[in-house]
């Protein structure tokens, strides 16, 4: 079970990565998207080699006792500097190009560091849990152990206090992912601190090894985590918000294709249904369904049918667009029965100039779908016997 908790959030981590992989690749330019695929990947990184087993598995392909120490702490920097770079992009501003320059060149020379002082350094015996404090008095290992540790510190506190402060001009899943990455960041810093603690009661002779491999641990854990939960927050919030209104527009839209179900499967103008699509692409095919039968019925819809329900609408209903979805709805339903009633349905009517121009837009559609669910009699009566509608209305 050593290791376990670390390879499921490695997995999880990544998984992230995976799933936002196709929107890296259309948008491989993007900043934004960048950092926030980097800090995921480094994130699962940090948690994939400081698993002891992994620990384990590169001091010993290596044949560099403690080899994994340096790899760890530069995964850990990484992450470190790239949290703060996705906070400047997630705010942005008129110097953001400068000042992630500026961290990217700071903590490149932290990397450089910590591979120097490691190369430098002699560290004959394998720890692979308590490097930091069994080392603490090693020359160049000790100054890897305080380099990587006020680098990751230094990150993670500029990164909680921007947060912070940001969430206090913020509302809504914005503030509450900025308070949520806040919180892990502060906990990363306990990371740093409870080390940098062990490290100088070793210097002064005292034993708190115990606060490097228990507390620790379990505050970087916490704190990626945390980080990762507050970055994810907006996006996934945003996204379900999109996949709300979607299945809302859905359903909707419902009444509308029944109206032209008959013709859809007559004509086989719906495309296969979607299986475990989202609520944006099973939207997308029953509004791609509807287009193609409007497409279709083209040929029979009339304008004078539009102008004299609509006329007629204006002077009983509260707002215009109610008046022209009601007039769609008529139209339709008109158009629909006409076509039906061909002696050879299968052969498409001549052209003629209907006057309407575009197509309706998605929320056209929409408040046209609501206009057939209310069934009010010009509906009706524009299915039963086409005509009877126009004089309805007179």
């Amino acid at each position: 079970m050593s290791g376990l908790i670390n390879y499921i959030s490695c997995g999880l981590l990544w998984l992230g990565v995976l799933v936002k992989a196709p929107d890296l690749i259309r948008h491989r330019r993007d900043p934004y998207l960048r950092a926030i695929c980097a800090v995921l990947a480094l994130a699962g990184l940090c948690f994939f080699l400081g698993a002891e087993p992994t620990v384990a598995a590169v001091n010993h392909l290596s044949g560099i006792p403690n080899l994994a120490a340096p790899l760890t702490y530069a995964s850990i920097t990484a992450y470190s500097a790239a949290s703060q770079i996705l906070i400047v992009y997630w705010r942005g501003g008129p110097h953001v190009h400068r000042t992630t320059r500026r961290w990217i060149a700071a903590y490149t020379l932290v990397l450089l560091g910590i591979a120097v002082t490691f190369a430098l350094g002699d560290a004959p015996v394998e720890r692979r849990t308590d490097l930091d404090t069994y080392y603490a008095t090693t020359p160049y290992i000790a100054e890897m152990i305080v380099l990587y540790l006020l680098g990751h510190l230094a990150a993670v506190s500029v990164t909680a206090w921007s947060s912070l402060r940001w969430a206090r001009e913020v509302t809504g899943r914005l503030r509450t992912g900025l308070l949520v990455l806040g919180a892990g960041t502060l906990c990363g810093a306990g990371y740093s601190l409870s080390k940098l603690a062990a490290v100088i009661a070793r210097w002064c002779g005292q034993d708190w090894s115990g606060l490097g491999t228990t507390f620790s641990p379990a505050a970087a854990g916490l704190g990626a985590v945390l980080t990762v939960v507050g970055i994810l927050i907006p996006l996934i919030g945003t996204r379900l918000t999109e996949w709300r209104q979607a299945q809302r527009d859905f359903a909707r839209l419902e009444p509308l294709e029944r109206e032209l179900d008959e013709l859809l499967t007559r004509r086989a103008l719906r495309l296969p249904r979607p299986r475990w699509a989202s609520p944006t692409t099973r939207l997308v095919w029953r509004r791609t369904s509807i287009h193609n039968a409007l497409g279709s019925l083209d040929a029979f819809l009339d304008r004078d049918v539009y102008d004299r329900i609509l006329d007629g609408e204006r002077r009983t209903t509260a707002t215009p667009e109610q008046a022209e979805a009601t007039a769609w709805a008529v139209a339709i339903a008109t158009a629909v029965r006409e076509e039906h009633d061909r002696d050879s349905p299968l052969v498409a009517a001549p052209p003629k100039a209907n006057g309407f121009g575009e197509p309706p837009t998605t929320a056209a559609l929409i408040a046209i779908s609501d206009a057939l669910a209310a069934a009010s009699p010009l509906i009706a009566a524009a299915r039963l016997r086409p005509g009877t509608t126009t004089t309805g209305t007179a």
